[in-house]
Order: C-alpha cells, then sequence, then structure tokens
C-alpha cells in the first residue's frame, strides 16, 4: 500500500471465519490509506467500519495496532532495496475507542493483554 521509496504499508485482519465481510474491510482500509497523504494510516488510528464487523458484532471499528499477536518478527517484511510494515486491524467497540481516546493506547493495550481478549471472537465483551 502506498510505497514510497520502496517503503510500504500492509494490513493484516485475523478472523474466525472466511467471509466476503472480511475482504470488504481490507480493502476499504487499503483504498483509504492509498488515497491523499492527509488520510493514511498509522498505529493507533481508528477507523469506523459503517457497520458491525462481523454479524451482530458490537465492534463497529478498527484499531490499527502492531501485530502483537504475531511476534516481533512479524511487523517488518523486508528485501533489497525496501520494506512493507505490517499493521493489524484489530475490532474493537466505540467504548473501546472512548477508552483509548481518553486513557491512551498502551493504556487499553494493556487492559486487552490483562483481560486475554479473543481477538477473533465477533461477539466478545467489550473491555471498557
Amino acid at each position: 500500500m502506498t510505497s514510497v521509496d520502496g517503503h510500504g504499508l500492509e494490513f493484516v485482519l485475523t478472523a474466525r471465519t472466511d467471509d466476503w465481510q472480511h475482504l470488504e474491510s481490507m480493502t476499504m482500509n487499503a483504498y483509504y490509506h492509498a488515497g491523499p497523504p492527509h488520510q493514511r494510516l498509522d498505529h493507533g488510528h481508528v477507523v469506523p467500519i459503517g457497520r458491525p464487523w462481523f454479524a451482530d458484532s458490537v465492534c463497529d471499528r478498527y484499531l490499527i495496532s502492531l501485530p502483537y499477536p504475531f511476534g516481533p518478527d512479524f511487523e517488518v517484511c523486508a528485501w533489497d532495496g525496501g520494506h512493507a510494515r505490517i499493521l493489524w486491524l484489530l475490532p474493537i467497540t466505540s467504548a473501546e475507542r472512548d477508552l483509548i481516546m481518553n486513557a491512551g493506547l498502551e493504556a487499553f493495550e494493556s487492559l486487552l493483554e490483562e483481560k486475554r481478549v479473543d481477538y477473533t471472537d465477533p461477539h466478545r465483551s467489550s473491555v471498557a
């Protein structure tokens, strides 16, 4: 996505099922990110989905996050002359977005870890 001097950004999304809505979400975020520089996505940004993440999920937006579940080696894919940074589309609720805005990203991420959230569960409860 939006390569600058051989350096780009890619997104990963984890889910329990293979569904067209996940492809739509990936496409939507890639398209948005590839637009004008002022709408480029990065770590810590929150993007509204415009509908529930999946079925009747309470998650209705994505946090652009570091890909924690995949380990630190997953974040950068390098090759001769360039690299791509891989960021995670983490489904969150509007209350979790408010928590991020009020308490900060680090506090939210710590809470997710403390509660041992199953990120692939579309029906998970909000941690906020």
